[in-house]
């Protein structure tokens, strides 16, 4: 271990002699994974495999660039089946033939089988592209979340028809700052585009205050996918639901009641091919376990034990981090309003945001162990279980002073010589240890900075870097997650998505942020 620490540090000190070359790959890479609705490769979907269909919303006439590309790229082009005002509003079953919705921007894709736009890793993605000069493609990509908002009900996981029944983490107000506010983002839209952008913002929130999202009465909310039985974008990775069921049967202790034998209290095999391959020696997953895996997937920590085994309970959890997020969107709607020159609203959304820390010291905060849990609303108990998003309260301003320096006392429970591990379990799974993330890593780093620990975040910012920076010299790509122990991009992951994408979006865009904060 003291071996490995060395080496990074020494990878650390060599960093800037290494910028030119890895800056040169990121760089490269915006072009490489941008998408446009004229480009061929933007509708292949590795994850189902079928022909290339492309839905406009309802009424929308055929832009010419889709009309071109139909006639190059052998496209489908075909139209949702009505006008759609909130999630929920169109089934995927009532889209049989699956395929990409349109956007009218340009934007970039995370890289492998993510091969369209993103919820949350967008806004990693921007903050990379405001720091590397492209913030026209970063507006871009906020207004295409305005045309998901007003075509498609909602910012979806993803532009694809299979994600009409859920969101993802709301960073939407976040993005609007970066483009509005960040001083490498070139010159800045006008008062206009920014009332704009704040009616779609409250659109977005409205979505995470509704009853699907509402955690009862504790004034806080939780992740939720309108959807039931297994996903179909898992139509790529066929073991996996059967992993889960070996692995439900290997520990019988764990969680019994995710297993079932009665098919009718599971999935639907006859429309479902996901559904007819889970199953193993007669026992299949039941339908409330993938009610959860379907809300795992809305959080983006698929697949993580943090709610259960494989996160099979997620919709009983009222999470630290998407509260977090909630708590800077009110605080960042406050500051907007003000901007705006609206003081009632600004009021209206600071009590907002006075009511969620409110609700986040009372059920997520654990003064003893000095540390934020995810609470279960079924038990009425925090989980205990020690996660990153643990840092989530400083990022978004929701923690006091006693409070920060008790979660940075945790830092021992997390860092690696590479970075920050996901969290202090060793599940098998790619969003626990031994594990670290760029999006995760850098929240967590940004919050220490915030908080006033600067020692702290350029520690953690050099040792992930470092790690960055092993893995491209040794293969020449940046990769989706890496081994923080061994400081590596060699991640076997036991049960679960089993591949490392290269690409990848949101670690390009998180290693330039940590490479303005250390040289600030």
């Amino acid at each position: 271990m003291r071996l490995l620490c060395g080496l990074l540090l020494a990878l650390a000190t060599s960093l800037p002699a290494q910028q030119p070359e890895i800056r040169q790959y990121i760089a490269q890479s915006w072009d490489v994974l941008a998408r446009s609705m004229s480009d061929c490769k933007s509708v292949v979907d590795q994850k189902v495999r079928t022909t290339p269909i492309l839905y406009l919303p309802a009424g929308m006439k055929t832009p010419g660039a889709v009309a071109k590309m139909q006639a190059e790229c052998h496209v489908d082009v075909r139209s949702l089946p009505r006008p759609i005002h909130r999630l929920g509003d169109v089934r995927p079953s009532e889209i049989p033939a699956e395929g990409l919705l349109y956007l009218p921007n340009p934007y970039v894709v995370p890289g492998g089988r993510f091969n369209e736009m993103y919820g949350w890793d967008s806004y990693f993605i921007l903050l990379g592209l405001v720091r590397d000069g492209h913030a026209d493609l970063a507006r871009g990509m906020v207004e295409n979340f305005f045309f998901e908002i007003e075509n498609y009900g909602a910012i979806l996981n993803a532009n694809r028809t299979y994600f009409f029944t859920r969101s993802q983490p709301p960073f939407l107000s976040s993005m609007i700052r970066e483009v509005y506010e960040h001083p490498a983002s070139g010159q800045q839209p006008d008062a206009a585009w920014l009332a704009r952008a704040y009616s779609y913002a409250e659109r977005d929130y409205a979505l995470w205050i509704s009853p699907t999202h509402r955690v009862g009465a504790t004034g806080l909310a939780r992740y939720r996918d309108l959807g039931e039985g297994p996903v179909p974008e898992m139509a790529d990775d066929s073991t996996y639901y059967p992993d889960v069921i070996r692995w439900l049967l290997a520990h019988p202790g764990v969680h019994p009641e995710y297993l079932v034998t009665d098919t009718s209290a599971s999935c639907d095999a006859t429309a479902s091919k996901v559904c007819a391959q889970a199953v193993v020696d007669g026992h299949r997953l039941s339908q409330d376990f993938y009610r959860g895996d379907r809300a795992m997937r809305e959080s983006g920590f698929d697949t993580t034990f943090r709610f259960g085994a494989f996160s099979g309970s997620t919709q009983d959890y009222a999470p630290v981090c998407l509260n977090s997020l909630l708590y800077k969107y009110e605080r960042d709607m406050e500051h907007i309003a003000m901007l705006l020159h609206r003081p009632n609203d600004a009021n209206l959304w600071s009590k907002r945001a006075r009511a969620r820390r409110a609700a986040i010291d009372r059920y997520l905060w654990d003064a003893k162990a000095g540390l934020y849990f995810d609470y279960d609303y079924v038990t009425q108990r925090r989980s205990g279980y020690k996660y990153i998003t643990a840092f989530y309260p400083l990022w978004a301003g929701a923690a006091g002073p006693e409070q920060a320096a008790a979660v940075r006392a945790h830092l021992k429970d997390f860092e690696q010589p590479g970075g920050l591990a996901t969290s202090a379990t060793v599940s098998g799974v790619q969003w626990d240890a031994p594990f670290g993330w760029a999006p995760v890593t850098w929240l967590a780093v940004s919050g220490l900075d915030r908080a006033g620990f600067h020692a702290d975040a350029a520690r953690i910012a050099t040792k992930f870097s470092a790690t960055v920076l092993a893995g491209y010299r040794a293969d020449g790509t940046i990769r989706e997650k890496y081994n923080v122990v061994s400081g590596s991009a060699d991640v076997q992951v036991e049960t679960g998505y089993k591949s490392n994408v290269v690409g990848f979006g949101w670690t390009n865009g998180v290693y330039l942020e940590m490479q303005d904060l250390l040289h600030q």
